[in-house]
């Protein structure tokens, strides 16, 4: 039985309980560090046991994952989070599509590539819709917007947030698949305008698409999944301050060498400074 379960039963706390199997700072440290680790885990509930460990030794901590990973095991703190899918990609249309520009491109510094998708979100008796930009450099979120439609005002939406807060020069690759809210006159003018190379992902192949594919990934498994939205202003609300607040200034990347995107992108411009 979990020890967290066996002090609710017994109703008395943790550190009464490590007290009474031994004395000294080695039981306070154990049971410190158990602390810490339910306290991260509560604050990014998708953690696994390594981006667990990667923020306790941000934080101090002399730990290596596999004693964070048999705490987790005892706490019963290793997240188990259900999984959904819904087709939200319509390219059966006769628009203009783009090459892959991504293909073998190299992109070294923010704002030289960006990645769009659209996925859908679950309210109680219908859907919402989520169109997000990624920065392929970074993987900050620079552009999202939530829609009850999914059409071009929702991919636009996005894009206008992106353009507005990153200002980005002539050049940019603008990175989609080939549904239709992104091959639209309107959608693809607006890209024009601002000098930017259009890209798409071949059909059916999300692998080609694989940024905005994981940034959806982990939106889902660590706050979409743990909550049951009521309303559209909720799941709004909710996701909004997910994106804004954990997952561009809070959450570890491991492909960013656990870093989250604000700082990878700070290092990036000190380093292009000095």
């Amino acid at each position: 039985m979990p020890v967290k379960r066996l002090c609710e039963l017994l109703s008395v706390s943790r550190s009464w309980y490590y007290g009474k199997l031994g004395t000294g700072r080695k039981v306070e440290k154990d049971v410190a560090l158990r602390d810490a680790i339910e306290r991260t885990v509560l604050e990014f509930p998708g953690y696994g046991y390594r981006r667990v460990t990667k923020a306790l030794q941000r934080d101090g901590w002399e730990v290596n994952h596999k004693r964070v990973l048999r705490v987790m095991r005892e706490e019963s703190l290793l997240c188990q989070l259900r999984r959904g899918f819904k087709v939200t990609t319509d390219s059966s249309h006769s628009l203009r599509r783009y090459p892959n520009l991504l293909k073998g491109a190299i992109i070294d510094a923010p704002d030289r590539a960006w990645s769009a998708d659209i996925t859908y979100v679950r309210l109680p008796t219908t859907f919402c819709y989520l169109a997000s930009i990624i920065d392929d450099y970074s993987r900050y979120c620079v552009g999202w917007h939530l829609s009850r439609w999914i059409d071009t005002r929702l991919t636009l939406g996005a894009l206008q947030m992106a353009l507005a807060s990153r200002r980005p020069g002539p050049g940019l690759i603008h990175h989609s698949d080939q549904g239709v809210q992104y091959a639209s006159s309107e959608y693809v003018a607006c890209l024009e305008q601002t000098g930017a190379k259009i890209s798409m992902a071949a059909v059916g192949n999300p692998y080609e698409n694989a940024k905005a594919e994981s940034f959806f990934r982990n939106l889902k498994m660590e706050e979409v999944y743990l909550k049951d939205y009521r309303t559209f202003e909720e799941a709004q609300q909710n996701i909004g301050q997910f994106i804004e607040e954990v997952y561009n200034r809070k959450r570890l990347h491991s492909s960013l060498g656990y870093l989250p995107p604000v700082e990878f992108e700070a290092a990036y411009t000190l380093r292009a400074g000095s």
